[in-house]
């Protein structure tokens, strides 16, 4: 009996490793299904945080910056944009060659005098900066009112004048046409645009220098409460006005943008330009740059400069070096060998 009992022991024990066995494969099968059925974890992205220097609150590198960043969070995943308030040309390139901010907007004549290291402003050479692409034209503004009684940039001479923020591309290019029309001696007043449209509107100042896109909206405003006069740049003038600022392109203002101006009105204008300092990757200078071209019907929507950023003006008027990730996606769609 016992020996029957044993053996009936084994031929358990058998059967159920047998048994065991032969689930293994099946459970094994299973468990890889369940594996290759799981989704692949996502890996973690890294969004890298980029300041960006505009220019004051009241002209048009603040707001344009802000739809510009936008564009580039919604559109480039592993980077977020926040904007900055600042004196803008000036301060920006210090700021970029610095390290304080990662990209920035600035007029490409300052642009140039930096890398350069030419003028009060930059009294030495700053190379580690790059160039992305012009943004848009900025047009020099030399506002005074129809009844000031000034007739040309020369009558400023003792006259109370904001020639712009300090720090700022206006400030040094208005300092550079007042000289170029012989006027050395006037009260200066620097200070934004907004100062600038209260001082003329009160009659504590006699006028302004605001390079701007056109139409500016604080001229149209100005305009509101008194009848605007555009001072005239051409013929010998803006011969003079180009030996010191070689970079300066002749400009129309219409007739009829500014309420009291009825008339055609020649001026110069520069190219606002975004440029980043030397840590931006290859890859988010790649980005940032196809971006700002490929999406302007989106920046447009969050500001109106936005439909004057066009791929055909991306490279005028820049001397200093580009960044290597914006000459890749110049050289994909072929406009740059």
């Amino acid at each position: 009996m016992k020996k029957v009992l044993s053996l009936l022991l084994v031929l358990v024990l058998v059967l159920g490793t047998l048994a065991l066995v032969g689930c293994a494969p099946e459970e094994e099968a299973a468990e890889d299904k369940q594996a290759a059925d799981k989704p692949a974890e996502e890996e973690e992205v890294v969004v890298r945080q980029l300041a960006f220097a505009t220019g004051g609150t009241g002209g048009t590198y603040y707001p344009l910056g802000g739809a510009m960043a936008a564009v580039w969070n919604k559109n480039i995943e592993a980077i977020n944009v926040t904007i900055q308030p600042s004196g803008a040309s000036v301060e920006n390139i210090n700021r970029l060659a610095s390290r304080e901010v990662d990209i920035a907007l600035a007029m490409n004549n300052v642009a140039d005098s930096a890398f350069n290291g030419v003028g009060e402003s930059f009294p030495k050479a700053l190379t580690n900066f790059y160039a992305l692409g012009v943004v848009y034209p900025e047009v020099m503004h030399v506002v005074t009112t129809q009844d000031s009684g000034i007739k040309t940039i020369a009558d400023l001479q003792g006259k109370r004048v904001n020639p712009g923020p300090p720090g700022s591309g206006t400030f040094v290019t208005a300092m550079k046409i007042l000289e170029a029309f012989g006027v050395d001696d006037f009260d200066s007043n620097p200070g934004s645009f907004t100062d600038a449209v209260a001082g003329m509107r009160d009659g504590t100042l006699d006028a302004a220098f605001a390079v701007i896109a056109f139409p500016g909206s604080a001229v149209v405003e100005m305009g509101m409460a008194r009848d605007v006069k555009i001072l005239e740049i051409d013929g010998a003038d803006f011969d003079a006005v180009q030996k010191l600022i070689p970079f300066a392109a002749p400009f129309t203002i219409t007739g009829g943008a500014y309420k009291g101006q009825d008339e055609d009105v020649m001026t110069i204008a520069l190219q606002a330009v975004l440029y980043s300092n030397d840590e931006l990757t290859d890859e988010e200078a790649y980005n940032i740059t196809k971006i700002l071209y490929e999406k302007t019907a989106d920046i447009a929507a969050g500001h109106a400069r936005g439909n004057q950023i066009s791929i055909d003006n991306a490279l005028d008027g820049i001397t200093t070096p580009f960044h290597p990730g914006a000459i890749k996606y110049f050289k994909e769609i072929g406009i740059m060998d």
